[in-house]
Protein backbone atom coordinates (compact mmCIF):
# COMPACT_ATOMS: atom_id res chain seq x y z
CA UNK A 1 0.00 0.00 0.00
CA UNK A 2 1.02 3.61 -0.60
CA UNK A 3 0.04 6.67 1.39
CA UNK A 4 -2.73 8.79 -0.10
CA UNK A 5 -3.02 11.23 2.81
CA UNK A 6 -0.06 12.30 4.95
CA UNK A 7 -0.54 14.64 7.91
CA UNK A 8 2.57 15.94 9.68
CA UNK A 9 2.59 18.05 12.85
CA UNK A 10 -0.89 19.41 12.10
CA UNK A 11 -1.83 22.19 14.52
CA UNK A 12 -4.80 24.53 14.84
CA UNK A 13 -5.08 27.33 17.39
CA UNK A 14 -8.09 29.46 18.20
CA UNK A 15 -6.62 32.36 20.18
CA UNK A 16 -5.12 30.80 23.29
CA UNK A 17 -6.77 27.40 22.69
CA UNK A 18 -4.85 24.72 20.82
CA UNK A 19 -7.61 22.55 19.36
CA UNK A 20 -5.25 20.30 17.38
CA UNK A 21 -1.73 19.88 18.70
CA UNK A 22 1.00 18.57 16.36
CA UNK A 23 -1.00 15.59 15.08
CA UNK A 24 0.65 13.24 12.56
CA UNK A 25 -0.75 10.19 10.76
CA UNK A 26 -1.21 8.78 7.27
CA UNK A 27 -3.95 6.95 5.39
CA UNK A 28 -3.11 4.37 2.74
CA UNK A 29 -4.90 4.14 -0.58
CA UNK A 30 -8.02 1.97 -0.28
CA UNK A 31 -7.98 2.09 3.52
CA UNK A 32 -11.00 2.90 5.72
CA UNK A 33 -9.64 4.58 8.86
CA UNK A 34 -11.60 5.87 11.86
CA UNK A 35 -10.59 9.13 13.52
CA UNK A 36 -11.92 8.77 17.06
CA UNK A 37 -11.95 10.61 20.36
CA UNK A 38 -14.26 12.10 22.99
CA UNK A 39 -16.28 15.22 22.18
CA UNK A 40 -13.99 18.22 21.85
CA UNK A 41 -10.89 16.17 21.06
CA UNK A 42 -10.26 17.94 17.73
CA UNK A 43 -11.50 15.35 15.23
CA UNK A 44 -13.80 17.58 13.18
CA UNK A 45 -11.20 20.34 13.26
CA UNK A 46 -8.79 17.92 11.57
CA UNK A 47 -11.38 17.17 8.88
CA UNK A 48 -12.00 20.90 8.44
CA UNK A 49 -8.31 21.47 7.80
CA UNK A 50 -8.00 18.54 5.39
CA UNK A 51 -10.99 19.80 3.39
CA UNK A 52 -9.84 23.44 3.49
CA UNK A 53 -12.62 24.83 5.67
CA UNK A 54 -9.99 25.89 8.21
CA UNK A 55 -6.34 26.81 7.52
CA UNK A 56 -3.76 25.07 9.74
CA UNK A 57 -1.82 27.11 12.26
CA UNK A 58 1.10 24.76 11.68
CA UNK A 59 2.10 21.48 10.08
CA UNK A 60 1.34 20.09 6.63
CA UNK A 61 -1.27 18.03 4.78
CA UNK A 62 -0.28 16.17 1.62
CA UNK A 63 -2.49 14.31 -0.85
CA UNK A 64 -0.50 11.95 -3.08
CA UNK A 65 2.67 13.86 -2.14
CA UNK A 66 1.13 17.20 -3.17
CA UNK A 67 0.75 19.79 -0.42
CA UNK A 68 -2.87 20.86 0.03
CA UNK A 69 -2.64 22.48 3.47
CA UNK A 70 -3.99 26.02 3.36
CA UNK A 71 -5.67 25.70 -0.05
CA UNK A 72 -9.29 26.81 -0.44
CA UNK A 73 -12.05 24.17 -0.19
CA UNK A 74 -12.87 24.32 -3.91
CA UNK A 75 -9.25 23.75 -4.92
CA UNK A 76 -8.91 20.84 -2.50
CA UNK A 77 -12.17 19.34 -3.80
CA UNK A 78 -10.86 19.50 -7.38
CA UNK A 79 -7.72 17.65 -6.24
CA UNK A 80 -9.87 14.70 -5.11
CA UNK A 81 -11.19 15.31 -1.58
CA UNK A 82 -14.93 15.14 -0.83
CA UNK A 83 -16.70 15.23 2.52
CA UNK A 84 -19.98 15.00 4.35
CA UNK A 85 -20.89 17.10 7.36
CA UNK A 86 -22.15 16.20 10.82
CA UNK A 87 -25.29 18.23 10.01
CA UNK A 88 -26.54 17.45 6.50
CA UNK A 89 -26.16 20.45 4.20
CA UNK A 90 -28.61 19.87 1.39
CA UNK A 91 -30.21 22.42 -0.93
CA UNK A 92 -33.84 22.12 0.20
CA UNK A 93 -35.32 24.15 -2.67
CA UNK A 94 -33.97 21.66 -5.24
CA UNK A 95 -34.91 18.09 -6.06
CA UNK A 96 -32.76 15.20 -4.90
CA UNK A 97 -31.29 14.78 -8.40
CA UNK A 98 -30.61 18.51 -8.69
CA UNK A 99 -28.64 18.39 -5.44
CA UNK A 100 -26.33 15.82 -7.01
CA UNK A 101 -26.22 17.69 -10.33
CA UNK A 102 -24.96 20.75 -8.44
CA UNK A 103 -21.95 18.69 -7.36
CA UNK A 104 -21.38 17.42 -10.91
CA UNK A 105 -21.61 20.92 -12.39
CA UNK A 106 -18.68 22.13 -10.29
CA UNK A 107 -16.68 18.88 -10.25
CA UNK A 108 -13.85 17.54 -12.39
CA UNK A 109 -15.93 17.09 -15.55
CA UNK A 110 -18.24 20.13 -15.25
CA UNK A 111 -21.28 18.12 -16.34
CA UNK A 112 -24.54 19.80 -17.33
CA UNK A 113 -27.82 18.85 -18.96
CA UNK A 114 -28.70 15.28 -19.86
CA UNK A 115 -25.20 13.97 -19.14
CA UNK A 116 -25.34 15.40 -15.61
CA UNK A 117 -28.78 13.91 -14.95
CA UNK A 118 -27.65 10.47 -16.15
CA UNK A 119 -24.62 10.62 -13.87
CA UNK A 120 -26.69 11.90 -10.95
CA UNK A 121 -29.15 9.02 -11.29
CA UNK A 122 -26.24 6.56 -11.32
CA UNK A 123 -24.86 8.02 -8.07
CA UNK A 124 -28.33 7.96 -6.48
CA UNK A 125 -28.74 4.33 -7.56
CA UNK A 126 -25.49 3.51 -5.75
CA UNK A 127 -26.91 4.81 -2.46
CA UNK A 128 -30.42 3.38 -2.97
CA UNK A 129 -32.14 6.70 -3.64
CA UNK A 130 -32.79 6.72 -7.40
CA UNK A 131 -36.53 6.22 -6.83
CA UNK A 132 -36.70 9.61 -5.09
CA UNK A 133 -34.66 11.54 -7.65
CA UNK A 134 -37.43 13.98 -8.59
CA UNK A 135 -38.78 14.57 -5.10
CA UNK A 136 -37.97 17.70 -3.14
CA UNK A 137 -34.86 17.35 -0.99
CA UNK A 138 -36.71 18.91 1.95
CA UNK A 139 -39.16 15.96 2.00
CA UNK A 140 -36.47 13.33 2.65
CA UNK A 141 -36.22 11.35 5.85
CA UNK A 142 -33.03 11.75 7.90
CA UNK A 143 -31.37 8.61 6.52
CA UNK A 144 -32.31 9.60 2.97
CA UNK A 145 -30.82 13.07 3.50
CA UNK A 146 -27.61 11.32 4.45
CA UNK A 147 -27.85 9.09 1.35
CA UNK A 148 -28.27 12.18 -0.81
CA UNK A 149 -25.28 13.86 0.77
CA UNK A 150 -23.20 10.73 0.17
CA UNK A 151 -24.35 10.64 -3.47
CA UNK A 152 -23.24 14.27 -3.86
CA UNK A 153 -19.84 13.43 -2.39
CA UNK A 154 -19.45 10.42 -4.70
CA UNK A 155 -20.43 12.57 -7.69
CA UNK A 156 -17.22 14.53 -7.10
CA UNK A 157 -15.28 11.31 -7.89
CA UNK A 158 -13.07 11.64 -4.81
CA UNK A 159 -9.82 9.87 -4.13
CA UNK A 160 -10.38 10.60 -0.43
CA UNK A 161 -13.82 10.68 1.20
CA UNK A 162 -14.20 12.33 4.62
CA UNK A 163 -17.27 11.26 6.61
CA UNK A 164 -18.07 13.35 9.68
CA UNK A 165 -20.39 11.30 11.94
CA UNK A 166 -22.34 10.15 8.90
CA UNK A 167 -23.95 7.35 10.93
CA UNK A 168 -25.01 9.56 13.86
CA UNK A 169 -28.70 9.63 14.77
CA UNK A 170 -29.75 6.54 12.83
CA UNK A 171 -32.02 3.86 14.26
CA UNK A 172 -30.73 0.23 14.26
CA UNK A 173 -32.22 -0.60 10.85
CA UNK A 174 -30.89 2.60 9.29
CA UNK A 175 -27.52 2.00 10.92
CA UNK A 176 -27.22 -1.43 9.25
CA UNK A 177 -28.08 0.18 5.92
CA UNK A 178 -25.50 2.92 6.48
CA UNK A 179 -22.78 0.43 7.37
CA UNK A 180 -23.55 -1.58 4.23
CA UNK A 181 -23.28 1.57 2.11
CA UNK A 182 -19.84 2.41 3.51
CA UNK A 183 -18.76 -1.22 3.12
CA UNK A 184 -19.69 -0.97 -0.56
CA UNK A 185 -17.32 1.99 -0.89
CA UNK A 186 -14.59 -0.04 0.76
CA UNK A 187 -15.23 -2.81 -1.77
CA UNK A 188 -14.71 -0.30 -4.59
CA UNK A 189 -11.35 0.80 -3.24
CA UNK A 190 -12.38 4.32 -2.17
CA UNK A 191 -10.17 5.69 0.60
CA UNK A 192 -12.25 6.80 3.60
CA UNK A 193 -11.39 8.72 6.76
CA UNK A 194 -14.39 8.76 9.07
CA UNK A 195 -15.14 10.48 12.36
CA UNK A 196 -17.56 8.28 14.27
CA UNK A 197 -18.89 7.54 17.75
CA UNK A 198 -20.79 4.34 16.89
CA UNK A 199 -18.26 1.70 17.91
CA UNK A 200 -20.16 -1.20 16.34
CA UNK A 201 -19.81 0.59 13.01
CA UNK A 202 -16.13 1.33 13.61
CA UNK A 203 -15.45 -2.34 14.32
CA UNK A 204 -17.42 -3.44 11.25
CA UNK A 205 -15.81 -0.98 8.86
CA UNK A 206 -12.31 -0.07 10.01
CA UNK A 207 -9.19 -2.18 10.30
CA UNK A 208 -7.37 0.77 11.85
CA UNK A 209 -8.12 3.71 14.17
CA UNK A 210 -6.42 6.97 15.00
CA UNK A 211 -7.57 8.23 18.42
CA UNK A 212 -7.33 11.80 19.71
CA UNK A 213 -7.87 13.43 23.08
CA UNK A 214 -7.56 17.11 23.98
CA UNK A 215 -6.14 17.87 20.55
CA UNK A 216 -3.40 15.24 20.58
CA UNK A 217 -3.06 11.81 19.03
CA UNK A 218 -3.01 9.17 21.75
CA UNK A 219 -3.23 5.95 19.71
CA UNK A 220 -2.86 4.73 16.12
CA UNK A 221 -3.14 1.09 15.15
CA UNK A 222 -5.40 -1.90 14.45
CA UNK A 223 -8.92 -1.19 15.69
CA UNK A 224 -9.15 -3.52 18.68
CA UNK A 225 -5.61 -2.76 19.81
CA UNK A 226 -6.20 1.00 19.55
CA UNK A 227 -9.53 0.85 21.38
CA UNK A 228 -8.03 -1.15 24.24
CA UNK A 229 -5.02 1.14 24.65
CA UNK A 230 -4.92 2.38 28.27
CA UNK A 231 -4.82 6.04 27.20
CA UNK A 232 -7.92 5.51 25.05
CA UNK A 233 -9.82 3.76 27.85
CA UNK A 234 -8.87 6.59 30.20
CA UNK A 235 -9.96 9.25 27.68
CA UNK A 236 -13.40 7.69 27.25
CA UNK A 237 -14.11 6.20 30.67
CA UNK A 238 -11.80 7.83 33.20
CA UNK A 239 -8.71 6.60 34.99
CA UNK A 240 -10.51 4.09 37.18
CA UNK A 241 -11.21 1.89 34.13
CA UNK A 242 -7.74 1.96 32.61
Amino acid sequence: MTDLLTISGLTRRFGGLTAVDAVSFSVNRGEVVALLGPNGSGKTTVLNMISGHLPPSGGTIALSDEMISGLSPNRIALKGVARTFQLVRGLPSLTVAENVIASLAFGHRKLWGAAARTEALARLEEVGLAHRADQSAQDLTYIDQKRMELARALAAEPELLLLDEWLAGLNPTELRTGIELIQSLKGRGITVLLVEHVMDAVRALCDRCVVMNAGRKIADGPTEKALSHPDVVTAYLGGGHA
